[in-house]
């Protein structure tokens, strides 16, 4: 099998394409905080800010090509810590680009659909973006940097993801359940609208872009919901009786970054090329036993 290079591996969506890409991949996948042991997934301990480092990585490993999954991606830790977060958000990735040019293989890079204000949604992959907050500005510079070093590279702006936690990340929606079940009230924003699928979904979605895409493509889901609307379903699904679910508006909760209201994803040009994302009530069925 060819050798495939998978940052972020401990991750939730670097959990999930290990987990998918085992089967056709000898994968190596990096790490840096997290240790985990992924059965049948070659795991390295790498320091992606360090440039030298890589490149003895990409010598020793020869990959075939690169999913770079690594991010420091909660909004509101990047808008606290913007030089720590620039340096694995931006630099470190335009140095894989460079790499991955390098090498001549295939690169594909994990944006995020924040890079739009959520003003004028469902957002096509020519749509000109335009971040509130500085994890959305970080991941624009990337895209552009990676783009100028690598213009192969295939830049997937993925949506809100759910679905099984790795041993070592939870998506959205663990928290939601915990509390749910311990009979916490939850409260979710009825005026925040995204277009989620899940880990596994977003995993085959990175695999189709390494095979199929150059430049821009959305991977986000076929339904656009708010976050209390996708709680409800959450609820209905896993038959959470007695769950206390409320509504709230984004003004109501303070947060150290800004939030777009509606970065719901058009993502035609990956379902021409064969992404298939389930329903979210589908999604989640199948999911009901795990979670």
């Amino acid at each position: 099998m060819k050798r495939i290079l998978v940052t972020g591996a401990s991750g939730f969506l670097g959990w999930n394409l290990c987990q998918l890409a085992k089967q056709e991949w000898d994968i190596y996948g990096t790490y840096w905080s997290n240790y985990l042991d992924i059965l049948g997934v070659n795991m390295l301990k790498v320091d992606l800010t360090d440039l030298e480092e890589l490149k003895r990585i990409f010598q020793e490993i020869q990959p075939a090509g690169i999913i770079h999954t690594a991010a420091l991606s909660s909004p509101n830790f990047c808008q606290n810590n913007p030089e720590i977060s620039h340096k694995i958000n931006v630099v470190a990735s335009c140095n894989i680009a460079e790499l991955a040019a390098n090498y001549a293989i295939p690169c594909v890079f994990t944006s995020t659909d924040l890079v739009f204000n959520g003003l004028n949604a469902p957002y096509k992959e020519t749509d000109l973006v335009s971040p509130v907050n500085l994890y959305g500005e970080q991941k624009v510079m990337a895209e552009v940097g990676m783009l100028q070093r690598y213009p192969l590279t295939a830049v997937c702006r993925m949506p809100l993801m759910f679905g099984v936690a790795s041993p070592t990340a939870n998506s959205f929606i663990q928290p939601f359940i915990q509390g749910l079940r311990e009979g916490k009230e939850l409260s979710l924003f009825t005026d925040e609208f995204r277009t989620p699928v899940s880990g596994k979904t977003a995993a085959q979605g990175l695999l189709l872009a390494l095979e199929k895409v150059q430049g821009y493509i959305h991977l986000g889901g076929k339904e656009r919901v708010s976050r209390y609307d996708f709680g409800r379903l959450l609820v209905e699904v896993l038959q959470l009786s007695g769950a206390k679910l409320q509504t709230c508006l984004q003004k109501d909760v303070k947060m150290a970054a800004p939030r777009s209201p509606d970065v719901s994803l058009d993502s035609t040009k990956a379902f021409n090329l064969g992404y298939q994302p389930l329903s979210i009530r589908e999604e989640l069925e199948l999911l009901k036993g795990k979670l």
